[in-house]
């Protein structure tokens, strides 16, 4: 942020709002502003005084004490009610460490005393952004089709202290990492948050440039203490990442977002499994050829996804929870333990931090693909017991295997928003156009690794 201060004792901050200018002298301030910005209307956190505010690249040796209080005190939640919270485990590099190209920022004020007041973290890759049609015949399937391929930046974590609020601190970091992202050659910075978090909407949509994009659903399963029964029209095979890489790329690789990069997704110790349900009795369940044998001759009805352990990343808590709440989940676990042959749904204990299960790259053909959907996700349920509490997925609104996800309605986000911006000033392929204008398509893939 470009802030300087004259002989006065003015303080000018220029490079956060653009052409507006905040003049104060002492306990009188004066407010001149060139164009509408309502968020002038709060400054209580320059009324300590001079104050400049410098952006910056995170430096773990020196840093994650402060980095990690400014998450803790920026946690979403509502007082007096039930929240979620999340634990990085002593890493705020944690949630960007695995992509293949990563950095944080904290802003700092300047002085003689120096303090974090606020974190972004931002990651690079290339993802799918469409996909060309085939020349010649095909019908136009997916199977036919192939991808257009283009460089995005996420822009996750931002956290401002409340006392630092509304006066330019996020959008001068969000700016900041939108330069880093240029100068990684990114074409587009997306974000995304949940529906009612306004502040987060205003800054992006209003300030920055972003524009309302993408709208899934996450959905989020509870981990039972009894074990889920499979259904018997299903088998489900558990893949070698070789095997998955090969199915992902043939059958999934122009679905938006799909990662260029998924054979690291795969590799990565975080990958629990990858599980593929077919029919029962089908010959892919007699005998294994290969993933080539596979989608060369695959059974009418098949569906895939694969399993990423969130609790090496971080873990969550649901703080803010009555004693009545606390003490009526208990005995559903306890009354589960006691009979788990009644296959009570019972509540996991997340009132102390616990680890989440990930679906990702859900995907799959046939008129029984959601059937074959549920049996993966029943595998995954089962799997979890006594490592994770819950399952999660998100997919996008019209995604055809949704149906076979199950979920819990008030542990689940109906619609989670994701908002993009064009950084480039030329289209990076010129099938797609601007990405940015383009009509959803019926499924989304979601980097595990951005959670």
């Amino acid at each position: 942020m470009d802030e300087e201060y004259n002989g006065n004792g003015v303080l000018k901050l220029t490079s956060a709002f653009s052409n507006c200018l905040i003049q104060y002298h002492c306990k009188r301030r004066v407010i001149t502003v060139h164009e509408t910005v309502s968020q002038l209307e709060a400054v209580e956190g320059m009324e300590r005084g001079k104050m400049a505010i410098a952006v910056r690249e995170y430096d773990a040796k020196t840093d994650r004490s402060a980095a990690e209080a400014v998450d803790r005190m920026c946690e979403v939640g509502t007082s007096g009610k039930p929240s979620l919270c999340m634990d990085l485990l002593g890493d705020p590099l944690s949630r960007v460490r695995h992509s293949p190209a990563y950095l944080m920022l904290v802003a700092e004020t300047t002085g003689p005393v120096k303090e974090i007041v606020g974190v972004v973290r931002g990651s690079v890759k290339v993802i799918a952004c469409g996909r060309n049609n085939p020349r010649q015949g095909g019908g136009g399937t997916m199977k036919s089709r192939t991808p257009v391929y283009t460089k995005v930046g996420y822009v996750l974590g931002l956290r401002v202290l409340p006392s630092h609020r509304r006066i330019g601190v996020g959008l001068e970091l969000v700016s900041r990492m939108e330069d880093w992202f240029r100068e990684k050659g990114a074409d587009y910075a997306y974000m995304a948050t949940e529906k009612g978090n306004a502040a987060s909407l205003r800054l992006f949509t209003g300030r920055c440039g972003y524009t309302k994009f993408r709208t899934p659903s996450i959905l989020v399963h509870p981990v039972f203490a009894h074990r889920l029964p499979l259904p018997r029209c299903a088998v489900v095979l558990r893949l070698p990442p070789a095997y998955a890489e090969a199915i992902y790329r043939r059958r999934f690789s122009a679905t938006e977002f799909f990662p260029r990069d998924i054979d690291a997704v795969l590799a990565n110790p975080l990958s629990v499994a990858t599980l593929l349900a077919v029919p029962a009795g089908c010959a892919t369940v007699e005998r294994w050829s290969g993933a080539e044998a596979f989608l060369a001759a695959p059974p009418e009805s098949w569906a895939m996804a694969s399993v990423w352990d969130s609790g090496g990343v971080f873990q969550l808590e649901v703080r803010g929870a009555s004693r009545l709440r606390r003490a009526a989940a208990a005995a559903t676990r306890a009354a589960d333990r006691a009979a788990p042959w009644l296959r009570i749904p019972s509540v996991p204990d997340l009132f102390r931090p616990f680890r989440a299960w990930f679906l990702y790259g859900i995907g799959g053909e046939g008129p029984e693909a959601a059937a074959m959907a549920a049996a993966v996700w029943r595998v995954a349920h089962n799997g979890a017991m006594g490592v994770a509490a819950v399952v999660a997925a998100e997919v996008a609104e019209t995604e055809p295997l949704r149906q076979g996800i199950p979920r819990w309605r008030r542990l689940s986000v109906a619609e989670d928003v994701w908002c993009v911006k064009r950084l480039a000033e030329e289209y990076s392929d010129g099938a797609v156009g601007d990405w940015t204008k383009s009509a959803p398509g019926s499924s989304i893939f979601v980097d595990p690794r951005e959670l």
